[in-house]
């Protein structure tokens, strides 16, 4: 099974960017566009046949309420989709404490609504992973058996605030949630790699997301440690529509890591760290 556990299908009159810096200039403009309709929302049936197209069999679809940068991504947006086709695709909730309140309410609003993990975007949103306003979704997350994406390096986006993409931040979490189980996104993408792949290897429940860096260019990215080591503890994302899922699998698949471990940071590792993937999500 081949799992893309990083996409954002947003609704483009929601975007907050020009379609063009959206996708950048690694995404597939041309395919892409033929998955909205005149309004600006996505079709589903195409967006399905997309991945399908790829042999992508599992896709996590992301949430966003980020005004101050890209705009929004709502659950809403996404339950069209799941609708279409419940084995493929899962939500990943969002929680922005400048525009939820209480954020422990709107995440089990979504989380009711089928969501299978929470995102937490410091550098989009404008608040740091460790603040306290967070806290209340986090234990939720440890109630309810969710793990937490949290956004890594910064953004080109404009409005981002970049320094509260460093990794270290999450050190307090895991302090104050030691059984909570973390997917730094983007791997640390930037300048803070060694930082993310550091607190990959030696926490359990840490791991990495690998979504929008170049396959061909992460052995150079985590030569310190070796990137064998850090792909054991590293889960497959494209970043799509910024890249393309067959082109990103097919350079996986040339880093020669191994049968066993290039299935495992295909899919066999998403499985472990995103159980609502096994079954299709239900709706409180």
């Amino acid at each position: 099974m081949i799992v893309d556990a990083h996409v954002h299908v947003a609704h483009l009159a929601r975007l907050k960017v020009p379609w063009e810096q959206w996708i950048g200039p690694a995404g597939t403009g041309e395919a892409w566009s033929a998955c909205y309709d005149s309004d600006g929302a996505a079709i589903p049936e195409k967006v399905s046949a997309l991945f399908a197209g790829a042999g992508v069999d599992r896709v996590l679809l992301f949430c966003e309420y980020s005004p101050k940068a890209t705009g929004w991504q709502t659950i809403e947006d996404m339950l069209p989709l799941v609708d279409a086709d419940a084995e493929r695709f899962r939500i990943v909730a969002n929680v922005n404490p400048h525009v939820h309140h209480p954020v422990a309410a709107e995440l089990d609003r979504q989380l009711d609504l089928g969501a299978v993990a929470l995102k937490v975007h410091p550098v989009h949103a404008g608040i740091a992973p460790n603040d306290p306003q967070l806290y209340p979704a986090y234990a939720r997350c440890l109630d309810r058996g969710v793990p937490v994406i949290v956004h890594t390096g910064p953004s080109v986006f404009p409005g981002a605030t970049g320094r509260l993409g460093d990794p270290v931040l999450v050190d307090d979490v895991l302090r104050d949630f030691p059984g909570l189980t973390l997917v730094l996104a983007h791997g640390g993408r930037g300048w803070s790699y060694e930082a993310a792949a550091s607190l990959a290897l030696t926490r359990e429940n840490v791991w990495l997301d690998l979504a929008g860096l170049p396959p061909h260019k992460l052995p150079v990215y985590y030569e310190r440690f070796g990137f064998e080591r850090v792909a054991r503890k590293s889960v497959f994302g494209t970043d799509a529509p910024s890249a393309d899922p067959a082109r990103n699998i097919a350079a996986i698949r040339e880093l020669g890591l191994g049968d066993e471990l290039t299935e495992g940071l295909l899919g066999g590792h998403a499985l472990r760290v995103y159980p609502g993937l096994v079954d299709p999500p239900t709706r409180a």
